[in-house]
Formats: C-alpha cells, structure tokens, sequence
C-alpha cells in the first residue's frame, strides 16, 4: 500500500489534502479530501458499456454525511442514516451541475459518484468540498472526463473575499456563492448575497476561479503520479454519415422556418417541428424504421437545435418571435384565494405560479437536524412542479431534487427581506400551473406578490429572471437572450438566473454548457437582466405597491413580551400546568423560550381578547404582588373560616370570612360567594415569615353608617 497524497494550499495558509490508493481501491477512482478535521470520501465507478438505446449521459451523482463524522446519534426510531436531507439533496445538485457537462457528448455509460463525509470537526464547511473530492476521483479514474474541475465558495467579510469561510466566517458574509470551475472556464454558480452589485458578483467569481485553477493544477499532478491520464476506449454510438446528411439536407431549411415564424404557442411550434421528422420519417418502410428511427430522431434534434441557434444568431429572431432583450407580456393578481393569509398569481408569457403565504407561530417552526447544523428555520418556501404544468401524462410522484433545488433558489431570493424578528412563522408553496422557461424566478414574483397580500412587512419586493446565451464555437458572433423559454434553456449554452431588488442582487443560479465565456460576455449578461428584472419589478408594483397595512382577517394576530428571566419557570409552571391552564382558558397558543437571557413570549389567538386575556394572566403570574393593590380573582375553595381566592395566577391569598362584609356572617355563602366566582380583592398583608397573602372585600365596599341610639 503506497498512497499518493497531494496538498493543497489556501490563500489563509489552511490545505486540503487529496490521499489516493489506501481506501476503496476496488473503485475505478477513490480518493479522500481532508481539510483539517473535515473528510469525505469520494468514488466513482461508470459501467464498461453503455445501456442500448441510451442517448443521454446517465450520471447519479450522490451526497452522504455520517452522524458519526460529528459524534451524534441520526434522530428517529431507527437511529440511522434515512432518505437525503435538502442539504445533502443540494450538494448533490452543486456537483452534478458541474461535472455533468464535461463528460464527452458520445460517452453515455452509467456513471456513479458517491461522496461521503466521514469525519467533521464543525469549523469547516463540507459542501464547499464535495466537488473537488468528485473530480479528483474522476481524475484518478480511467473514466473520459473532460475535466478537472473544484468548486469553492466564496464570501464577503467586510469587503474582503474568504476562500472557503468557516461556519463562524460565514454568518458574518454580506454574499456567500459557490462557483465551480474547470482550470480555463466557470461551469456553475450559485449562491445568495445582500443587495450587491453587479460588478461584485463578478469580482466574487474571478476570486473564486483564481482559487480554483490551483485546485485543478494539483488534480492534474496527481492523475500523472496515479498514471491516469490515458482514459478507457468506448464506443457507446454507432453513427450513420449518409442518413445524417439526409436528415439535414431535407429537414433544415423546414426547420429553420418554423424557428423564424414568431409562433409564440409552445406546443403549436413543437408539433411543428415534429410534423417534419414525421414527414421526413415517411420516406422508409416499417421495416427500415425499425432500425433508423432513433438516429433520425437525434439527427434531426441536431438540426432543430443548428436552426434555432443560426436565426437567432444570424436574424436576431427568437422562437417566439421576441428581441433578444424583450421580456414575455406578463400579469399578475393578489388575493386570488379567499381562504390562504395571501395568494397571487405571476404569469409571464407561459409561465405561471399560483403562491400562497401562510403565517404560523413559533410550534410552525421548521426543525433542522442535519449533521452539522442544528437549529429552526421561520421562512419557508416549497415549490411543486406537477406535469401538468408541461402537458404531460403522467402521475404526480414525491418532490425530486429539481423541486427541491429551485424552490431552495427562490428562498434565498426572498429571505434577506423578511424583518429581522419579525413574529409570524411564514410558508409560501409556489405552485407552477405552466412552465415554458424559468418557473423558479415566476416563484420569486408570485412569492413577493403573496408576501405583500398577506400583509407581511417586507422590505423591498424582489423580482427575478432567466438569461440565455447562444454562443457557437469558433464564432465572435453571440447573443444573450432575456427570459429564456424552455428551448433556449435545452438548446442553448447559458441558464443564468439573477433575482433582487431595485438595489441589488439578492440570489443567483448559474450554468454554462460551453467552453471559453468570457468575463466580459457574463457582465453583458448581468446587466441586460438587470434592464429586465426591472422591468418585471414594474409589473409586480402595478399590481401592488406595496405590503397591506394590515393583515387578513382570519389571519393569525400574535403578540409578543419579554419577562425576567427567572419568570420562565413560574409562566410554564410544574408540567407546563400553568401554561395549559392558561391556552384552555384563553384560547391563545402560547410559546416562551430563554433568548439573550430573558424570556421572550409569544401569544397567538384569532380574536384580539384572547390575546388580551392571555397578556393578563401572563402579566398577573410575573407582577411582584404588593400591600395595598386592588386584583380581580377567582374563589378556588369555600371553607368554614373563609375563602382561598387564586388574586394572581399561582398565587392564592385568605379571604378571611371577617374580610367578606361589614356584617357578621356565620357562613361565607351568606355574602354569595360561589367557587369559581369571580371577585375583587385587595391584598391587605403579606406574612414575612410564611409569605402568605391576607386578602380583604370588605375593604373595597363603602363602610355602612353607625345608626344613632334613640
């Protein structure tokens, strides 16, 4: 066992250190990252041939942490590792993005990457080191890659750019991206920031892709010591020159018609574009199609995607007609729905998101277990894209990493304007009804528009756009597209979105399928969405200005104090007793917690006297009684020498029957005092030996007149 480690230095002077040939030898390539205390395992293996049929590149690309790796227990009854949590769902996506394009377009056996992360230390964050772990494992494979690529992240810390921040770095970033990058050319970025310029997000990514080339360069040292720079031979497609001469020469100048027709109906134009295959497809016997069909249909996607491309290119002509800077016709409305706390429906060209806004209070809180971070989350958003949204036939099934990742991508678009301790708990599900081009950033709208129907004191609206690029190789020539529809997106080399507000980049998400873009092209291209993110923000403010001043009426009304810290006890009581008692009364739900060392209270009800009646109670258990006051209690028992009056909550007092009335009584029901009576007391005397309260009523009524003797 002679395994060959390469070390790797950050900027701050921390390393990474990539170790192959002592574990998982078995695997075509295995390496292990370690940065500090922080390890993952990297493996891929891909299968010598690929499936028949397959025209695709099948890679999976999976992303693990061990409980173990922090020392903890996984929750549940099983105790151990389930179903992938959203982040291990969004790290997974982050490689995938990044490695997926690089593999050679006629290679298209099953590829597997697993990344595991075995050991934690807390300090170092592992997503920002899971792509470098996948490369160098595909490095020291025989698999064709096209690579090395790394992924780094890169934050802002009082105006300087951090490599890789630490978790205690991050939470003091203004902007926290992840980029990945071959040594020549950014692949992907993704990532959220506050308000920030357009220029600073491109000096982020020329921080980060300096960091990266150095990452590469020690990828491509170890792959010559392991002597894995020769790649394994395939043939995974067996082609057919003639026939594809044949399907250009027939079907391209039909194509590039119906690309240049304007035809803004996406399924008119794709049954357009299938009618000549089909028509070209006429030409051979069952018999012949039995054995060309596929090729015809992957020479003529070739020649649909030339036809597209050249028009834009050559014409300035879209699919659907539009400039390449034009912005789909869009509408809007809020309240749509009568029963959600806020509703809105965002349409743009054949885009279309139905949100809702639900408030909750703090028992709504999302509960975070990970490995490494522990914690609730008050913002949520979910995102839910039913085929239908397409035309398709085909059963709804559980949420995939696609929902998962652009509903992620639209909450951090809006979160940053969410008030700082705002009270409510806040659920926005985006539902897309129709999709032809980016339905996160439709997410992005409908969830402002919601956010200001429900009343939600936002701080600014945010807006959000898709960004093309049609590029061919070769070319100076180039165009950057604004709202991209689907085919642009699938036949093009660029899906940038850009959300924020009028004063800067909240969020973005990032890929590019084509080699050698240039800085230049990308700043083009954040400034032309600026023009159209504006444009979209004065659609979205036309319909509604601004928040509601108030909320829905059946809106939960929540209520916030703060009370001394050692009050905690006395609120919740023995059991939470007290604190039962006191939402079966009241009707409010009621939540406390210790936060900055006192206790922070919130009080939810429907009605404003629930909550009033609440604040009662609460304030009655944390007033300090004092000689003298006048409290409104409740008879709790009747005994022959008087009755026990609860004046305070958890706190009774003796009702001496010498302290009903002015007259003598012999029985305290004389003075029609029930339990369960409400009564007005004042507190007379508090033993200081026993602290026990003397309570009087007669002390509250007017003294009868002495009667003169006759």
């Amino acid at each position: 066992m002679n395994p060959i480690v390469k070390t790797i230095e950050l900027p701050d002077g921390r390393t990474i250190t990539l170790e192959t040939g002592k574990l998982a030898k078995q695997a075509d390539g295995a390496v292990m990252l370690r940065m500090g205390n922080t390890m993952l395992l990297a493996t891929v293996c891909a299968a010598k041939d690929a499936v028949p049929g397959t025209d695709f590149m099948p890679l999976q690309v999976e992303y693990k942490e061990k409980f173990s790796a922090f020392g903890r227990f996984p929750g549940g009854f099983t105790r151990r590792e389930g179903r992938a949590s959203d982040y291990e769902i969004l790290t997974c996506r982050l490689v995938d993005r990044a490695l997926r394009p690089l593999f050679p377009d006629n290679y298209h056996a099953e590829v597997y990457v697993n990344i595991i992360m075995y050991s934690a230390d807390g300090i170092d964050i592992p997503d920002a080191l899971a792509g470098l772990a996948a490369s160098a494992a595909l490095a020291v494979s025989d698999i064709p890659f096209n690579g090395p690529i790394s992924e780094v992240r890169v934050a802002r810390i009082d105006g300087q750019f951090i490599i890789n921040p630490t978790f205690e770095q991050l939470e003091k970033a203004d902007m926290d991206i992840m980029v990945g990058a071959t040594y020549e050319n950014i692949m992907m970025v993704e990532g959220e920031m506050s308000e920030v310029s357009e220029q600073d997000l491109l000096n982020a990514m020329k921080a980060a892709h300096e960091a990266i080339k150095v990452q590469c360069k020690a990828q491509m040292e170890l792959a010559e010591e392991v002597g894995s720079t020769v790649k394994r031979e395939y043939n995974h497609e067996v082609n057919d020159e003639e026939l594809r001469k044949a399907v250009h020469d027939a079907c391209y100048d039909k194509a590039y018609a119906v690309a240049a027709s304007g035809n803004t109906n996406k399924h008119e134009r794709g049954d357009a574009f299938e009618a000549i295959c089909e028509e070209f497809k006429t030409k051979y016997t069952e018999e012949e199609l039995a054995e060309k069909a596929a090729l015809i249909d992957r020479y003529y996607h070739d020649v649909e995607k030339e036809a597209m491309r050249r028009c834009i290119l050559d014409e300035g002509k879209r699919l659907d007609g539009r400039k390449t800077n034009e912005i789909r016709p869009i509408w809007s409305e809020v309240s749509y729905l009568p029963g959600p706390h806020g509703s809105a429906v965002f349409t743009r060209g054949e885009t279309q998101s139905l949100s809702t806004v639900t408030l909750g209070t703090k028992l709504d809180e999302k509960i975070i277990d990970d490995v490494l971070e522990h914690g609730k989350e008050r913002f949520l958003l979910h995102y839910n894209f039913p085929p239908f949204s397409t035309g398709e036939a085909k059963a709804q099934r559980g949420v995939g990493r696609r929902e998962v990742g652009h509903g992620h991508l639209a909450w951090r678009a809006l979160k940053g304007q969410i008030p700082a301790n705002y009270p409510y708990v806040i659920r926005i599900v985006s539902d897309i009804l129709e999709s032809n081009g980016s339905s996160s950033m439709a997410t992005v709208c409908a969830g402002t528009l919601a956010l200001m129907d429900a009343g939600v004191q936002i701080n600014k609206p945010v807006s959000g756009i898709a960004m093309g690029l049609i590029k061919n190789a070769g070319e100076d020539k180039y165009a950057v597209l604004s709202d991209i529809l689907g085919d642009e997106d699938h036949l093009g080399d660029m899906d940038f979105k850009v959300t924020g507000t009028k004063d800067g980049i909240t969020a973005t998400q990032m890929d590019i399928k084509v080699d050698g873009l240039s800085f230049d092209i990308l700043e083009k291209a954040l400034l032309q969405a600026k023009e159209g993110r504006m444009h979209i923000l004065g659609k979205i403010l036309e319909t509604i200005q601004e928040p509601r001043e108030d909320l829905k009426p059946h809106a939960p009304r929540i209520e916030t104090m703060t009370i001394p810290k050692e009050f905690i006890g006395a609120v919740i009581g023995p059991g939470g007793k007290i604190i039962q008692g006191m939402q079966e009364e009241t009707g409010a739900t009621i939540t406390i917690e210790e936060v900055d060392n006192v206790g922070r209270i919130e009080i939810a009800g429907t009605n404003k006297k629930s909550i009033d009646d609440a604040v009662r109670l609460i304030k009655g258990i944390v007033a300090v009684p004092e000689v003298g006051e006048v409290y409104k209690g409740k008879v709790r028992s009747i005994m022959p020498y008087g009755a026990f009056v609860e004046f305070l909550p958890g706190k009774d007092g003796l009702l001496h029957i010498s302290e009903i009335d002015w007259k003598r009584l012999e029985t305290v029901e004389e003075a029609g005092i029930h339990e369960g009576d409400e009564i007005e007391v004042k507190l007379l005397e508090i033993d200081p030996k026993t602290g026990k309260f003397k309570l009087s009523r007669k002390a509250l009524l007017p003294k009868p007149e002495r009667q003169e003797r006759k």
